[in-house]
């Protein structure tokens, strides 16, 4: 099943398809394989890693931001093309046509620069947005604390007015991207009176993470052995208060915000990927021989309809923005079933390749063969961006008007 988007849609896919073929530099699809991205936490991204740093991929950022199409959803106001929803989709699905990777700016791009444009003044969208679009400021997320798992309103980390500046101590922590940042958005008490609620006396603050600005980052080891995640120690961090995003204890709106943008990433074209890393398991099957296992074959015709599912999910979606109407749950629903399924495939995987799966290959560090690094790293999954359990009950709660999880006694919602 396809779906026809129209004679516009035909044409701006068209336009995308012949700017990519005629703008992509020598050699950039070879570099590596683009459209199988290494796991979030898995430690197979040193090759992707290089890519990015050399002079083929600076040369193919260079050509995207000339044409605007890097944060191209963006209003052409703030740096961008206006995307439409369905041009995006579009755009991405040209990408992966032609295997050159989309250069996104990720958290700034998907959840900092949304939330500047809702609740930024004037002065702050001048100022933050052409520098998340050129790529000068690179930001990770400062949500997380020890402590409070999925529980945001109980940050503890403290943001203090002094003069024209706040001043932040506390600890965050499962802050990815955290070495390639040099911005961190965090959300701070700024308020701690008798009678304010947890969800009030919060402020959103933009901080410079460089290692002059009194923040500690010490990295965190994964099941992977990749430490792609970081804790960090905050002891007096400086910030402007010009860098405050709506202004002091308005931090939870804010918050809600960026957390809005986060989980409706790319549902439009998500089985993009887990359809290649599919066909990647069948031939692990065959390799080993046991293509023809009745119970093998029941499990790989599981994982290809839950491939489908996702591209009938996507497209779904794809048809409701194209009538120009808001999503609804699709992105809770989403996350749910990929990371759910991410994590079923990597059990598969391991049982195809048997007793070698308990054996590191030989290697420095921490070496894990693929399909150990995708049964380790897909766990992940059902953790960041929101819980299986906090996405189960987005869903019962927000979709089907189900009564809300009992809360314990004495805790407040």
């Amino acid at each position: 099943m396809e779906l026809n988007l129209g004679p516009e849609a035909a044409r701006f896919r068209a336009e995308i398809r012949g700017w990519i073929e005629a703008n992509a530099p020598a050699g950039l699809s070879g570099l590596v394989d683009w459209n199988s991205p290494p796991l979030t936490g898995g430690g197979r991204g040193g090759a992707y890693f290089e890519a990015e740093s050399g002079p083929v991929y600076a040369e193919w950022e260079r050509r995207l931001l000339d044409a605007k199409l890097i944060c191209p959803v963006w209003p052409e106001r703030f740096g961008g093309r206006g995307f439409t929803p369905v041009q995006d989709a579009i755009y991405s699905e040209e990408c992966h046509r032609a295997g050159v990777p989309r250069v996104r700016r990720h958290f700034g791009e998907n959840m900092v620069g949304p939330s500047v444009m809702v609740h930024g003044t004037d002065e702050q969208r001048d100022h933050f947005l052409p520098k998340i679009v050129s790529g000068e400021h690179v930001y990770c997320q400062g949500f997380s604390e020890p402590d409070h798992g999925s529980d945001l309103a109980g940050v503890q980390a403290r943001g203090v007015i002094e003069g024209d500046e706040i001043v932040i101590t506390g600890q965050k922590v499962w802050t990815s991207a955290f070495r390639r940042a040099n911005m961190i958005f965090v959300l701070c008490r700024t308020a701690t009176d008798a009678g304010v609620g947890k969800h009030d006396g919060l402020s959103y603050v933009l901080v410079p993470f460089g290692d002059d600005n009194h923040i500690e980052k010490r990295p965190l080891r994964q099941l992977t052995g990749a430490e792609h995640f970081g804790e960090e120690f905050f002891d007096g961090a400086r910030a402007p208060l010009f860098n405050i995003i709506g202004g002091v204890n308005n931090g939870w709106r804010v918050a809600m915000t960026t957390l809005g943008h986060e989980r409706t990433g790319n549902a439009t074209v998500a089985h993009l990927r887990f359809e290649r890393r599919f066909w990647e398991v069948v031939e692990l099957a065959r390799s080993v021989g046991r293509d023809r296992d009745p119970l093998v074959r029941q499990r790989l015709a599981w994982a290809y309809t839950q491939v489908e599912i996702m591209r009938y999910q996507g497209l779904r979606l794809l048809a409701r923005l194209a009538e120009g109407r808001e999503p609804g749950p699709e992105a809770s629903i989403s996350k749910l079933f990929w990371s759910e399924y991410e994590r079923r495939l990597g059990e598969i995987a391991m049982d195809l390749a048997g007793t070698n799966g308990l054996v590191r290959p030989e290697g420095e560090g921490y070496e894990l063969d693929p399909w150990q690094d995708l049964f380790l790293a897909s766990r992940a999954g059902t953790i960041y961006a929101g819980t299986s359990e906090i996405q189960r009950n987005i869903i019962a709660e927000r979709a089907l008007g189900l009564p809300r999880e009992p809360r314990p006694a004495g805790v407040r919602s």
